[in-house]
This record gives C-alpha cells, structure tokens and sequence, in this order.
C-alpha cells in the first residue's frame, strides 16, 4: 500500500496520539528509558498475513530508530506458532507501539483471512471479488488493502472515483434514463472521465440501463441466482456485470457460476473476525 499518501499518514499520527496521550506511563514507571530490546510477531491463528507495511509505519511514527525485520511476507499463509516479524529497538517504544500494531494486524489479517476464502471458493469461475464502502470510517485505505492482499480487489475507494447510480440516485432523478442522462452530462461539462455503474433492482430496470448505451457496468441487486442467469443472457457481455446483496461464502459459487464478472461482498470489511497474533519479547 502507499505509505507515503496524506491520509494514511494521518491515520498514523491519530492512531498514536489517540493511544499514547501524553505518554505511556504503565512503561515509564518501570522500564528504564535507555533500555534496548526486541518483540517477536507470533501468529497464534491460521490464516493469511496483512499489515506489515502498517505496522513499520506505526513503529517509525513512535520511534524511527526501531528496525523491523520480516520472516514472512504480507500475504503469506501462517499457521500457529510462526514468527512473522521481529522487532527490535528501545523496549519503551516497542511497549508504545505493542496494542496499535497488533490492533492493526489482527484486523488486516482477518479481512485478507476471510477475503482469500471468498476467493478460492469461486476459483475457476471467471468471477472477481470486490469489497465495498462498507468500512470503518478514516480506516478505508488498510481495510481496502488487507482486501487486496487477500487477493481481491477494491471497487472503488470513496465517492470521487467512480459514478455508481443506485436505488436513491434514480428516484431522486426521476428514473434510469434521466438519471443516467444527467450524468452523462455532468461529466462532459467537469470534464471527468468516470466508469458509470447503475444499480437494478429487476430484469426490466436491466433493460432501461442497456437502452441508454452509455452504462459501463450493471449492478445486479439482491437478484436469485436464476434472475442473475437470465441478465447476464440478456446483457450478453454489452457491459459488465456485479452481483451484489447478500452473497454469503456459502451461496457465492453459484452467483460466479452465473457468469458475472464481478461480485461485490460488503461482509469482508464490516463483519471482520480479527486474526489472533500477538507481539512477545524475544
């Protein structure tokens, strides 16, 4: 991930005054503050690793002078007992940076744990998995992340780089076609070059989208998996499909099956069961 963009950077700083406050006390009143040592990142959990880059960047913001050396790789696999980093620096700063860095790890590891199985599940299909705005607010740059580690990919990073028409857009404007026309217009006058993406409740909504010819993707949502099957006939690759609205990992493979080439899961960043590591002296 960029380390180096303004909110990620912000997202560090928050974090750190957030927790540390005007210092560490717990650590200050018995750890000498010349004292050196090292931590050891210790998986106790089977699954997909996420956040490494986050965490350099959390123990850097506390102390740059902590050095971490990486065994294995975000996106690897580990398994109980594995030691994925080591740590090494003032033990006042490792003690600092401990509940911030596995905070961010556990999460991470947990959306790329859950994102993974979502995508051998539909391996074969054809099908990509797609997360969505469905995320903690100021945390949307590591939940997106820990998505694409897990080998996913993001839909779209907020509400500036993509046009997505949904139920309230159209009613709001007064219909598929009016709505889809608007905004046509609208990026031509700001002169923005957008994928448009219109969302349809029914196959008749499906043919409104298509008559327009200026729609990049079709949302198909909540559809059963026999209306997918019909939709996708109909759109016959004229545009790209997404299926959306409640696929859980066990009713996903037929959706993929349906040939869609996208399926969007809001559960990988807004249901997350974090990954259990821990960070221990060693």
């Amino acid at each position: 991930m960029n380390t180096n963009n303004p909110i990620f950077k912000q997202f560090v700083a928050l974090a750190v005054s957030e927790d540390v406050g005007d210092g560490d006390h717990s650590s200050l009143a018995c750890i000498p503050k010349d004292k050196y040592g090292q931590a050891v990142l210790l998986a106790k959990e089977e699954g997909i690793v996420a956040g490494i880059e986050v965490a350099k960047a959390i123990f850097s913001e506390i102390d740059p002078n902590t050095y971490v050396y990486v065994r294995i790789p975000d996106g690897a696999a580990i398994k109980p007992g594995d030691k994925i980093f080591t740590v090494e620096g003032k033990v006042l700063s490792l003690l600092k940076s401990e509940r911030l860095v596995l905070n961010v790890m556990q999460r991470m590891s947990g959306i790329a744990t859950s994102t993974k199985k979502y995508v051998d599940t539909i391996e074969g299909t054809g099908a990509q998995i797609l997360d969505t705005r469905k995320t903690t607010p100021a945390m949307r740059l590591i939940d997106k992340a820990a998505v694409r580690i897990g080998g996913g990919q993001n839909h779209r990073m907020g509400l500036y780089d993509m046009i997505m028409l949904k139920d309230n857009h159209i009613d709001f404007a007064g219909g598929i076609e009016k709505a889809v026309a608007l905004t046509v217009d609208y990026l031509e006058r700001e002169g923005r070059k957008l994928k448009i993406e219109v969302e349809a409740r029914n196959l008749d909504e499906v043919k409104q989208i298509l008559d327009t010819g200026k729609v990049d993707r079709i949302m198909l949502d909540n559809f059963t998996v026999e209306e997918t099957v019909e939709a996708v006939k109909f759109i016959n690759a004229r545009c790209e499909t997404e299926s959306s609205g409640g696929i859980t990992l066990e009713t996903i493979r037929p959706y993929a099956e349906c040939g869609v080439d996208f399926i969007s899961v809001g559960a990988l960043t807004h249901q997350i069961k974090s990954l259990d590591l821990s960070l221990k002296a060693g």
